[in-house]
């Protein structure tokens, strides 16, 4: 058995009842995202692991050097971030973007100007490159525009994965076949590999979505997907993940959330619009 075998099989770690509310607050400060006291499996699963990576026995004592540590927060942060994804998720959303929301666009753009989509949470990339293939295949003026696709997440070790575009069979299992054929190459194991001009046409970097001093320095889109995150939030970082969305915006930018998530019960800074295959939301 291999090392890292080995430390994926660490038990759970033990932890107080003030010990799960203490990890609970640092990930909700780091985060936004709510793990409470009926998520305990959950935490002491993976604060284990984190604890036999680290060599430390004492959840108190990791407790604190997590705390101090940067590296080791974001070693935390990632083995708790969930990336439930795949390729074609809620393609609905997709056929209005290449049908209603960058035809609304391109009414005030000339042919060559930029345009920029952001995923986040981008995952392990097959939000991002989502966007690209379905416009490669659906929207024919792809190529009169300056299309800039950026993806972002708070766990870097999935921007990892997705830099380097390495799929199983399950990711993939929502394209159609000729999809696969032209984009993804064959690898050992039934893998496939996004082709080189497809992954290089996505830009990946790490971002915050409750942290403003992360986002800064992205700029400002034209449309954002950032879908099924909000429901991972209390009413507090909902708000606060709203303002940042409405920041990221353009002046008549649109926002696609996740078909359970409702920007219309966070604020009203955003206009509803009902289009043809999917409901969004505008910065007026």
């Amino acid at each position: 058995m291999t090392r890292e075998s080995t430390l994926a099989c660490a038990p759970p770690a033990a932890l107080s009842d003030d010990e799960v509310a203490r990890v609970g607050a640092l990930l909700y400060r780091w985060t936004g995202m709510i793990f409470g006291a009926n998520k305990r499996y959950y935490i002491e699963r993976r604060i284990g692991v984190r604890m036999a990576r680290s060599g430390i026995a004492e959840a108190a004592r990791y407790l604190d050097f997590v705390g101090t540590n940067p590296a080791e927060r974001e070693a935390l942060i990632n083995a708790f971030t969930i990336n439930e994804t795949y390729f074609y998720r809620e393609e609905h959303q997709f056929a209005a973007l290449a049908r209603q929301i960058l035809p609304e666009l391109i009414r005030t753009r000339r042919p060559g100007d930029l345009i920029r989509i952001w995923s986040m949470p981008c995952s392990t990339g097959e939000e991002a490159y989502s966007i690209a293939i379905w416009l490669l295949e659906n929207w024919p003026l792809v190529d009169a525009y300056h299309i800039e696709i950026v993806g972002s997440d708070l766990d870097t070790a999935a921007l990892a994965q997705a830099q380097a575009g390495r799929y199983a069979a399950r990711a993939l299992a929502k394209l159609p076949a000729d999809v696969v054929e032209r984009y993804f190459e064959p690898e050992r194991g039934h893998r496939r590999k996004i082709i080189d001009d497809l992954r290089e046409s996505v830009r990946f970097t790490p971002a915050n979505i409750v942290d403003r001093a992360t986002l800064t320095g992205l700029g400002r889109f034209d449309v954002i997907l950032c879908r099924n995150l909000l429901i991972y939030f209390d009413d507090d970082s909902r708000q606060l993940a709203a303002s940042n969305l409405f920041e990221s915006l353009n002046s008549g930018g649109f926002v696609c959330l996740g078909h359970s998530e409702s920007m219309a019960r966070i604020t009203d800074r955003f206009t509803m619009a009902r289009l043809e295959d999917a409901i969004v939301y505008r910065k007026p």
